[in-house]
């Protein structure tokens, strides 16, 4: 009958300038693809090369070892009888492009170039691409000349073009279009192109995947269709974690979708659909207009005549994936018993568990990384605890500040978790390092508690935690040592994207790590997770931990018991604070915006000159500790207010602290605000009597 097609998309880890590997993993996705019965298969946006290449796009060597991949590609036998679609960098006419390239036997059939650019949040594509500008036209591209020995082609049509093959037609979206209002699908749906393709490197961020799955929905809801959608997955070099979910829908409903957050390096996923079943759609609910000016035809059919038996795929049930972190050598996490360090220590549990799955699964590659991290070629992870204990080293840090309370906690969550447990006491470090500031300066610093100044108290505080990162670092490279093993650990930081925020983290503190897994998570996020993880896991310690009010434990304790809280350092909540970085950051908002924006969100709890007066702290403490960002220990991308500055959040990290215009201007809204305020309460007063 010819009327229903098999597609594959894919998830791969790809890497920037990984070449070689690249390559070995692209060809492995069109070996399944070819393996599921597919005729089509789709890669995520500039695979060849990788996404996160920067400034190496400027690179020539770039764009040559792109085309030398190419080559490999067209010359493979496993490319032979399906279409591909891979990307990469193309220059034409002097101009670099991102772009598509779709090839069929050894002959590229369109080099499609993105034009809608994504330069927004993490994205920097106008920095070294540059959008195709002309729709619906298309004219030829000169080939390298290695490229024209294996194709026999001189040119080729390099433009806004869609494929026709004998049974339908195909057009591309490439990452951000899809997101764009004027996303080129809607006009190839009203063209009657049946097929929509997305290649695309969208990075993980929380709540993103849910809404682009909606996207990728609401693309064929409306005039009905096929999408496929392909994405990286893994982490290519950068900041960024791509989080997979390759999908297939047809007519708004999802059919075939890959894992989140799988630890396969390549992820192949098919379909088979009735292309009548797009036409029985569009036939109910619109009436395309058909324009074939831009069309490609092609010998070749995705359908075969027989195909009456052959079962379609359905739509199934949303799935739900499990964050992890994969790392390389091991790592070593400071517990202080906190909600903080106890969510990075959950997510290395958590990536011990799905390890453990992944090879009972039968997936090779990730045994091989174990075995190798081990040392160890015949070991064979079975259970998450006895993994954790192997790859994971929690060391409670304890000074004469340092409760029984969060020593248990840390103790008892390392003991569910089965991670390798330090107790260490930081006190005689401490001490020595006094007494050499006391020996030279004659001067004892007290904390404020017995008598001493704010100047005082501050540093002991920092002393302490600057002296954790030292021990931090010396374990992390020695304690393997010490226990006759290879190698060392990566140390692991745990400061939140609100700590980041406010700058409430000690500069070259325990916060100063290789990396940080939750630096882009906020608190109330990380709450919400180690509750998940409570269920998910049964690491009922997590309960305790979740009730204890959060606490750096670096000043004096008053009869056992802590004095000191992060909230009131802060002067407001965690909860408050989340509000607060979103207006910042989501919503544009500056001094005077947040607080006319709070002074009703907020009408419930706080008067106007209580918002006012906590807007003003906030900025105060943002502005006083921005430049702790430019050294802040580098975490993946998660939360959409992150104040990372590497790219994500451009500002200064030196202000004018006082803020005097913006203040200004708060206050006189303040006044006005009590005025009306008064003079509505006398008019209320005198109608009484």
């Amino acid at each position: 009958m010819g009327r229903k097609v098999t597609l594959a998309t894919c998830s791969l880890n790809q890497w920037a300038l990984d070449f070689e590997g690249n390559l070995t993993r692209i060809l492995k996705s069109i070996e399944i693809a070819k393996q599921k019965g597919a005729k089509y298969r789709l890669g995520p946006e500039l695979e060849i090369c990788g996404y996160g290449c920067a400034d190496h796009f400027y690179e020539s060597d770039t764009l040559l070892h792109c085309f030398q991949v190419l080559k490999s590609l067209l010359e493979s036998p496993l490319t032979q009888d399906i279409i591909c679609d891979v990307g990469m960098p193309v220059m034409h006419h002097n101009v670099r492009y991102n772009c598509r390239v779709i090839f069929l036997n050894k002959k590229i059939l369109l080099i499609r170039p993105k034009m809608l650019l994504a330069n927004y949040g993490n994205n920097r594509e106008f920095r070294w691409f540059s959008p195709w500008s002309r729709p619906r036209h298309v004219e030829e591209y000169f080939l390298p000349r290695m490229i024209q020995d294996v194709t026999g082609q001189t040119t080729v049509p390099f433009g806004d073009g869609v494929l026709s093959t004998k049974d339908t037609c195909l057009g591309s979206e490439i990452c951000a279009e899809l997101w764009n209002p004027r996303s080129p699908h809607v006009d190839m749906g009203l063209d009657g192109i049946e097929i929509f393709t997305n290649s695309s490197a969208s990075y993980h961020e929380l709540r993103k995947a849910d809404h682009r799955v909606n996207l990728v929905k609401s693309a064929t809801t409306k005039s009905g269709g096929i999408y496929l959608f392909a994405n990286q997955k893994g982490c290519d070099g950068d900041r960024l974690y791509y989080d997979g979910c390759a999908m297939i829908a047809i007519n708004g409903d999802i059919v075939a979708r890959g894992a989140q957050f799988s630890l396969k390096d390549v992820e192949v996923v098919s379909a088979t659909l009735d292309l009548e079943d797009v036409r029985s759609y569009r036939g109910e609910r619109c009436h395309p207009h058909m324009v074939s000016n831009f069309k490609r035809h092609q010998n070749f059919s995705l359908s075969d005549c027989d195909d009456r038996c052959l079962p379609t795929h359905q739509p199934g049930k949303k799935l739900t994936y499990l964050y992890t972190f994969k790392g390389k050598a091991g790592f070593l996490l400071p517990l202080s018993g906190g909600v903080d360090s106890s969510s990075t220590a959950c997510i290395v549990y958590s990536m011990c568990v799905q390890i453990c799955r992944a090879v009972k699964d039968g997936n090779s590659q990730v045994l091989e990384d174990v075995q190798r991290v081990v040392s160890d070629s015949s070991y064979r992870p079975e259970d998450p605890r006895e993994l954790c204990g192997r790859l994971f080293t929690t060391c409670y840090m304890a000074s004469e500040n340092s409760s029984v309370d969060t020593r248990n906690r840390a103790k008892d969550l390392a003991a569910q978790m089965g991670s390798n447990h330090l107790n260490i006491n930081i006190d005689m470090a401490v001490k020595g390092m006094l007494g050499i500031f006391s020996m030279v300066t004659g001067k004892w610093p007290q904390f404020r508690a017995n008598g001493g100044s704010a100047r005082e108290n501050l540093a002991l505080q920092n002393v302490q935690a600057r002296i954790r990162m030292i021990l931090a670092y010396l374990f992390a490279q020695l304690c393997l040592w010490a226990q006759g093993k290879p190698g060392g650990l990566l140390v692991l930081g745990s400061a939140n994207v609100d700590e980041s925020l406010t700058g409430y983290f000690t500069k070259y503190d325990c916060s100063s790590a290789d990396i940080n897994p939750i630096g882009g998570v906020s608190k109330m996020d990380l709450k919400c997770f180690l509750q998940y993880c409570v269920k998910r896991f049964q690491l009922t310690a997590l309960i305790s931990i979740l009730d204890a009010p959060p606490t750096a434990e670096l000043e004096p304790l008053t009869d056992g018991k802590i004095v000191q809280t992060d909230e009131a350092d802060m002067g407001m909540t965690y909860s408050e604070l989340s509000v607060i970085g979103r207006l910042r950051k989501i919503s544009k908002c500056g001094p005077y915006s947040m607080f006319c924006k709070l002074i009703h969100s907020w009408k419930e709890t706080f008067s106007p000159s209580q918002v006012a007066t906590k807007v003003k702290h906030f900025f105060r403490m943002y502005s006083i500790n921005r430049h702790k960002m430019t050294t802040v220990t580098p975490s993946y991308h998660a939360e959409n207010y992150s104040p990372d500055d590497n790219r994500f959040d451009l500002r200064p990290f030196l202000y004018n602290t006082q803020w005097a215009w913006q203040f200004r201007c708060i206050d006189n809204e303040v006044s006005r605000s009590t005025e009306q305020s008064i003079d509505s309460w006398s008019k209320r007063f005198i109608s009484v009597l």
